[in-house]
């Protein structure tokens, strides 16, 4: 164990192997990728398997990391219960405060489930090295088209959940686990005033990019995995307090839903479904606020961070 060392010196060590993890891991990915571009379907499966065994490389890496050189408690809730399989296929909801989440739902849920897939926009995929990662690791890319784009070109209505599809069509045979951060944006107090969000530790949730991931995928998926991710003593940077070992817990809650319990429509085109989407989507946001507080309150003193925050409007997704 490093965690004697001063924190000065962990940060950057702990940057450094992260930095080094990523380099190998993604190293791999990138030789893998090209293979994939051959019209051999069972040998493109295999690579994406490989694929795959790298980010679980990746995923197992950071934890092996962390352990090394913290003490950060690591708590989850309602895992053991959940008897879920790397055979079946998922849809995670997650709040989101820090870049350390991804970390962190993916190091909590790679023993159980398929790794992680996250939605990606269309744009990344023409980025150098990290869109030919992420193709070759199969993430989902998706492509909305704005209301206005439509009204100037009608023919484009329907378009944006048709590419999604086509593009997610690998995911009939391959069991697959898809991640969506709903509030769409990390937690800061600024943002939380200023979308004056009537929740105490959460944003808003956007209910428009789930219904859209449900509308492309819903049909497949399983169950549905409410994340709750908790940082009782966390600092403002949460990440920055990882780095340095200076982070006590880390608490996760796992919940599963049966799919039947989540709304079906057309999220774009019938505003009745639109209503009723965005309330149950509230709902699961009250529930996972509730579950925060109770975390919160165990600790005789809890972190500035989460006392600084108010709610302050009325509960309404978008």
């Amino acid at each position: 164990m490093l965690s004697f060392l001063p924190a000065p010196i962990l940060a950057p060590l702990n940057a450094v192997l992260a930095c080094l993890s990523v380099l190998f891991w993604g190293g791999l990915i990138i030789l893998l990728a090209p293979i994939k571009l051959l019209p051999i379907p069972a040998l493109r499966r295999q690579i994406s398997a490989l694929c795959n065994a790298c980010m679980h490389g990746w995923v197992a890496t950071n934890y092996g990391v962390l352990r090394l050189t913290t003490k950060t408690r690591w708590e989850v809730d309602g895992l053991s219960e959940s008897q879920l399989s790397k055979q079946g296929w998922y849809l995670v909801l997650a709040n989101h405060l820090s870049w350390a989440d991804i970390v962190v739902v993916t190091v909590v849920l790679r023993n159980q489930v398929p790794m992680l897939k996250f939605f990606l926009k269309q744009q990344l995929l023409y980025v150098p090295v990290m869109g030919l990662a992420c193709w070759a690791l199969d993430m989902p890319f998706m492509r909305r088209y704005t209301k206005s784009q439509i009204a100037k070109n009608p023919a484009l209505k329907g378009k944006d959940i048709e590419t999604t599809r086509r593009s997610c069509e690998k995911f009939k045979d391959l069991p697959t686990c898809v991640i969506n951060f709903v509030e769409g944006s990390r937690l800061t107090r600024s943002k939380h005033q200023r979308q004056r969000s009537p929740f105490r530790y959460l944003m808003k949730p956007k209910a428009g990019g789930i219904a859209f991931a449900l509308n492309t995928l819903g049909s497949q998926f399983d169950q549905l995995l409410d994340v709750t991710i908790v940082y009782p003593d966390a600092p403002e940077n949460i990440m920055w307090a990882l780095l340095q070992g200076k982070l006590d817990r880390i608490h996760v809650s796992v919940r599963t839903l049966p799919m039947s319990e989540v709304p079906v429509g057309d999220y774009d085109s019938d505003k009745a479904y639109r209503v009723t989407f965005q309330h149950w989507l509230n709902g699961l946001w009250l529930e996972k606020d509730r579950t925060i507080a109770n975390v919160i309150n165990q600790q005789q003193a809890p972190a500035p961070f989460y006392q600084e925050l108010e709610p302050t409007g009325q509960a309404e997704s978008r």
